[in-house]
């Protein structure tokens, strides 16, 4: 009865990381076609300001679902609230900045590098083990993102310095995702709505500075059509479920695995681009699309089976701790031991690995 039980949570499990991830790969490249309209065909080029307005619709939407009671507030450490909503609208800036002071090909290096950083920082602090098939599916996967999309790499010394802080920032922001999600007990849709004012507030601060000092615009100068604006209000609205799938799925999965469907993404977009915009397009960019999906193919289907053999062997020790515990003997005999293996292989909720689930 048990072992049914838990089939029908693993099940639901599933389909819900499933929707969680079929929802981000449709809303991200919905806004980044809506993004594009507005920034190359209407010229409102203040990416890090739209950003800002991103968050506080998403704020504001979150506050009208809370009003309808459609998910409970759970407050918890407001000190880690605030250091992870303004470490997220930092990263989001210097994501931004890398852009800017970068070309297109080191600033897509850049992204390419968040994936090795993430593993090595869970591997030093949170001694996550990542298998060599894993690794193997990982390596191909950038392999392939980088065929389709790194083009020149010039390299100046403030890019760089940029790009570096904003892989630092942002793989410490998504490993903090994952980890506060986990040790506060909190869902998705709890921390987004505590964080969001903090993201919000950092980018509205910094984010008119940034963006004037990226374009030599001023976002408050620009001749706002109604065009325009019908664009910025889509683009706003499309964030919300941006926003609150970025936070499900990494609380589901792991930071690696959104990183893996970011490069998903990326082809998707650019295939997205080839197909109905008649981007340019070569051979080298439908090669690295093609290994890059073989990358993806085989890092979740070494998620899954590796995700399988661990619940078989949870199974396997859950049936055999009820054989003890059913001999009262055997039960008296073990007694001091059973304790112990209980405290030990209690681990903190946060340091589980959820990569699997993927």
């Amino acid at each position: 009865m048990r072992a049914a039980e838990k089939m029908g949570e693993g099940e639901r499990f599933q389909l819900g990381t499933v929707g969680a991830l079929g929802l981000s790969v449709v809303s991200s490249v919905s806004i980044v076609i809506c993004n594009k309209a507005l920034i190359s065909t209407l010229g409102f080029t203040f990416a890090t300001t739209l950003t800002s307005w991103h968050l506080l619709v998403t704020f504001c939407s979150l506050h009208v679902a809370l009003w309808m009671k459609l998910f409970e507030h759970k407050p918890f450490d407001a000190r880690a609230v605030m250091g992870f909503g303004i470490l997220n609208g930092i990263s989001i800036g210097l994501l931004n900045l890398s852009l800017g002071f970068n070309s297109v090909g080191f600033y897509q290096m850049t992204k390419l590098a968040i994936i090795p950083c993430t593993v090595l920082l869970e591997t030093l602090f949170f001694r996550k083990r990542f298998s060599k098939s894993i690794q193997g599916s990982l390596t191909v996967l950038l392999m392939g993102v980088g065929i389709a999309t790194v083009t020149d790499l010039q390299l100046n010394a403030l890019g760089s310095v940029l790009s570096l802080l904003a892989v630092i920032t942002t793989c410490i922001a998504q490993i903090m995702t994952n980890t506060i999600q986990k040790r506060f007990k909190v869902s998705s849709t709890q921390l987004l709505y505590q964080s969001s004012p903090y993201q919000a507030m950092t980018l509205v601060i910094t984010g008119p500075f940034l963006d004037w000092l990226l374009t030599d615009q001023n976002v408050f100068a620009f001749k706002y059509t109604p065009q325009v604006l019908v664009f910025i209000i889509l683009s706003c609205l499309i964030s919300v479920s941006v926003n609150f799938s970025t936070f499900l799925v990494i609380g589901k999965t792991s930071p690696v695995t959104y990183q893996v469907l970011g490069h998903l993404k990326t082809c998707l977009v650019l295939a997205f681009g080839y197909v109905l915009l008649h981007d340019p397009f070569s051979w080298r960019n439908i090669l690295g699309i093609l290994i890059a999906v073989i990358g993806m193919v085989l890092y979740s289907y070494f998620c899954i089976h590796e995700n399988q053999q661990k619940t078989t062997e949870a199974s396997t020790q859950s049936s055999q701790a009820g054989e003890s515990e059913s001999d009262p003997l055997l039960a008296v005999e073990n007694g001091a031991a059973s304790v112990t293996d209980g405290i030990v292989s209690k681990a903190p909720a946060w340091s589980s690995n959820k990569d699997l689930h993927a």
